[in-house]
């Protein structure tokens, strides 16, 4: 007798990146899991996109490419076609770990109430041998939402009825979306379910997003801060990227001492700089 599976809608947004593209769509179809939505909206690449996409196109429940407002848009409208039970968005640079579909598909099938599943993430260098990985369970644990992305994208997974709880992304951020959709599910009341499993491979790239928005991206993650946290947050978190933007050998310091958590230094660099929000909430708001 065949396992009863819940259906999983997986979204590709994409946009000129063939050169990794088809690593990420074998990465899905190659899940064999046996209930699988899967949709593809890429922006109206000029590249190699549209023929890698129809040389899987029988594995493809849909897919277009055309002009659209940016990922976070490709995104939505995405789910809005998506008739799966559990539903998730792999983006074209990334890929999923072995056997993720089939983990996450197994603990929906349990699971009744408004819910996302986040587990871990190995982060690869894309022209070097560099790579490190995360510990979400420790993060959830000891980490504030609002204060910390510590959630993995394409490691995250969520019902059907929890994106029309929280609803659509909000297409007027390009960089941190994710974690303001996230922010906005804990307001909801969604429950968060960590797991220590690795489910996929974030790719770092000369041309990857996160790592290439400057200071639009610390605008955004500062626009955050002011609408989910406090101005003192968004203010000292300005202060921070002003300081590394203007000092490598700052951003060094800090980024060693929360790494390797060299208590006395993170306690002297509060004390000096950032003393008008707590310490927790600095060590919140630092990366490491």
């Amino acid at each position: 007798m065949q396992e009863y599976l819940p259906k999983i809608t997986v979204v590709t947004p994409s946009y000129n990146q063939a050169q990794f593209l088809e690593q990420t769509i074998l990465s899905v179809i190659g899940q064999g899991y046996p209930n699988l939505e899967y949709i593809i909206m890429d922006g109206g690449s000029s590249d190699n996109s549209v023929a890698v996409i129809k040389r899987y196109e029988t594995h493809i429940d849909y897919w277009q490419s055309e002009k659209d407002n940016g990922q976070g848009a490709a995104i939505n409208a995405g789910f809005a076609k998506a008739t799966g039970d559990v539903i998730c968005w792999l983006n074209s640079d990334d890929l999923f770990m072995p056997g993720t579909l089939l983990k996450i598909g197994r603990m929906f099938k349990e699971i009744k109430e408004p819910t996302i599943i986040f587990g871990n993430c190995l982060h690869f260098y894309e022209n070097n041998e560099k790579t490190r990985g995360s510990d979400v369970e420790k993060n959830y644990r000891e980490l504030k939402l609002e204060l910390t992305d510590y959630i993995i994208q394409p490691s995250s997974f969520w019902s059907k009825q929890t994106w029309e709880i929280v609803g659509d992304i909000d297409e007027h951020y390009t960089y941190v979306f994710d974690w303001e959709w996230f922010i906005r599910a804990k307001q909801k009341g969604v429950k968060f379910h960590p797991i220590s499993d690795y489910l996929s491979l974030y790719r770092i790239h000369d041309a990857h997003k996160s790592g290439t928005g400057g200071n639009k991206r610390d605008r955004e993650i500062e626009n955050i801060y002011k609408q989910y946290s406090n101005e003192k947050i968004s203010l000292a978190y300005k202060k921070w990227y002003t300081y590394t933007d203007k000092s490598k050998l700052f951003h060094k310091i800090i980024y060693a001492a929360n790494h390797h958590n060299i208590s006395i230094l993170k306690r002297l660099i509060h004390l000096f700089f950032f003393s008008s929000i707590s310490y927790d909430e600095y060590t919140n708001i630092t990366p490491r």
